[in-house]
């Protein structure tokens, strides 16, 4: 096997979640990836990443085309629609149409097996590069009153000070501030969130309101919008 290139896109080890329902492979690359100094979580399937995807923050994810349940396409395509976050798709089918499928529902990249996974860390950090470059390195704050929320560090702070929240009040702020102003439905916030049940998220908007409110009976930022979800009324 090739050495492992260091990755330097980040003045940072970069965070990675790998998930592929392949047991031995994902061994092999979560120790690879480590070994060429990233912080790496793994899953087994779309299941287990979505609880890793809402209680920890990502610089990539990797997600292997052919897994049971929920495919790889699925799984991207979901998490395209509240997240910019980097994605390489891992396939044994190198057909053009699944290439294309998977780059046209957002994924960075696209990659057939067998590969090296010394090129695997090599596009990883090349799709790191760019998303640096495109951002500027400037973090994507949210603000709500006298209070920013750090959607990228899930840190959220009243007037500088900051907020303590636990990690299933994070994982439904992160979805309400990344589309300020629109109602999510309970239903979606559910299956994010990992709640699993419509009235868990009920629950944790409740627990939120008390720390973001100043009446968390008559909400100004966390709003709820009567037989469909909530939304977050940014500033």
């Amino acid at each position: 096997m090739t050495a492992a290139p260091a990755f330097d896109a980040l003045d940072r080890p970069p965070h990675l979640l790998l998930v592929d329902d392949d047991d031995r492979i994902r061994e092999l690359l979560k120790r690879y990836l480590t070994q060429a100094g990233a912080r790496v979580s793994a899953a087994p399937d779309a299941v287990g990443a979505r609880r890793l995807l809402a209680s920890m923050d990502f610089d990539l994810l990797i997600l292997d085309v052919m897994m049971p349940v929920e495919d790889g396409f699925s799984l991207a395509e979901n998490v395209r629609k509240g997240s910019k976050v980097p994605i390489v798709l891992l396939t044994a089918r190198g057909m053009p149409e699944d290439r294309i499928r998977g780059l046209s529902i957002g994924a960075d990249d696209y990659v057939a097996k067998p590969f090296e996974p010394a090129e695997l860390a090599l596009r990883i950090n090349a799709i790191l590069r760019r998303t640096v470059a495109n951002r500027g390195e400037v973090l994507e704050i949210v603000s709500f009153g006298p209070f920013a929320f750090n959607s990228a560090r899930g840190e959220l702070q009243r007037d500088g000070a900051a907020v303590r929240l636990t990690e299933a009040e994070v994982a439904l702020l992160r979805i309400l501030a990344a589309r300020p102003g629109d109602v999510i439905s309970r239903e979606d916030l559910a299956k994010r969130t990992g709640a699993g049940l419509e009235r868990s998220v009920d629950v944790q908007v409740t627990r939120l309101r008390r720390k973001v409110e100043a009446d968390p009976r008559a909400p100004v930022y966390l709003q709820t919008v009567r037989g469909v979800g909530y939304r977050l009324a940014a500033d």
